[in-house]
């Protein structure tokens, strides 16, 4: 998505731009060909909305010296981008939301997957403060963070078993490829709560390059949404604009966040993107399209996982132990590889088109 000798800017705007155009035409084709697809106009709504909203509110978040706060161990080239407005997600998290849900608002199931991701916001929110207050990278304790984060979505689904919208032939049956079905039973309330915890952290470690996170997202929402259209039965109209909504809001965001950005999401859109994803994905009976066309999000998370694990393991009386990566997560160690940020972002959005392909293909 970036020819050579292309500035930055240029790459990135032209890049964001590309995108954008291709999840139109997706969901274009969705609304022409699929029988009650309505994705076009959530998509287009949300992206025109919160494009203006961000753009309204990154001059008011600079006043506020709402300022991010960079960590020492990261890229050094990362340092310059300190002092850049935070907290974005506080923009376009709402957007998306209010668009998705007035698509219809008939359906109490967007209630509770617009009250989650706005509780996961709202954690992300403190945690951003916290950490702008005292001017370091650390907000929450990872304790109390996970804490907030497992009683919003004990809640959600407590929520969800009242109103029996845990999908599935019965109760907590995940569909699988092939036909097959997991019978989890009483087990998807563990389950549940393990997606939430693993989709909202795994998309808050992907926010880490300029519109890395906000990119993935667009297209993961956008097939999320598509394949709930594509698997019969008159599909889902109703999560699936919700999807689309959620697609847009951070289309639009992009436009600021591309590269070089000039307002980041922070934990309260990144947590609030990995709740919405869980909740739409628990309702609709779609995990394992989330878990596959989310690869990207999980490949992130699990070089964490390995790197910790690994130098740990092998640490020695000085303090020092092996790392797999050359830094985590996965970006980084790309990024210091020798690849232009801008190009890191472009060919993670390509991965994640490739995965959505991919999550389609394998349509439970």
């Amino acid at each position: 998505m970036l020819t050579q000798g292309e500035t930055p800017a240029g790459g990135g705007r032209r890049a964001a731009a590309l995108l954008a155009v291709l999840l139109l035409v997706v969901c274009l084709l969705s609304d022409w060909l699929v029988a009650n697809s309505m994705l076009t106009l959530p998509l287009l709504v949300a992206a025109g909305v919160s494009a203006a909203v961000t753009a309204w509110g990154v001059p008011r978040l600079r006043r506020l010296k709402l300022g991010q706060v960079i960590r020492e161990e990261g890229p050094q080239g990362h340092h310059s981008k300190a002092g850049t407005p935070t907290m974005g997600g506080l923009l376009a998290v709402p957007v998306g939301v209010i668009v998705g849900g007035l698509i219809s608002p008939a359906d109490p199931r967007l209630l509770a997957v617009a009250a989650v991701t706005l509780a996961y916001m709202a954690v992300g929110a403190v945690d951003d403060w916290r950490s702008l207050t005292r001017r370091t990278n650390t907000g929450l304790s990872p304790r109390g963070k996970l804490l907030l984060q497992a009683g919003a979505a004990l809640l959600f689904l407590i929520w969800a078993a009242q109103g029996q919208w845990l999908a599935g032939a019965s109760p907590g049956d995940v569909a699988l490829p092939l036909g097959w079905v997991l019978p989890l039973g009483l087990l998807i309330w563990p389950l549940g709560l393990f997606v939430f915890l693993a989709e909202s952290n795994a998309t808050n470690l992907t926010d880490g390059l300029d519109g890395l996170a906000a990119g993935c997202g667009a297209v993961v929402f956008t097939g999320m949404g598509l394949q709930l259209m594509l698997r019969g039965h008159g599909g889902d109209p109703a999560l699936a604009a919700f999807c689309t909504a959620m697609a847009g809001c951070w289309l639009g965001f992009l436009a600021h966040n591309r590269n070089p950005a000039r307002l980041f999401m922070g934990d309260t859109g990144s947590l609030a993107m990995g709740a919405a994803l869980s909740a739409v994905a628990l309702l609709s009976n779609s995990l394992w399209p989330l878990l596959v066309m989310g690869g990207v999000f999980l490949a992130e998370s699990l070089s964490v996982i390995i790197q910790v694990w690994v130098f740990k393991a092998t640490k020695g009386p000085d303090g020092q132990g092996r790392r797999v990566f050359r830094m985590a997560p996965l970006h980084h160690h790309v990024e210091l590889g020798g690849v232009a940020e801008v190009q890191v972002v472009s060919r993670f959005w390509i991965a994640s088109l490739l995965l959505v392909l991919l999550g389609l293909a394998l349509l439970p």
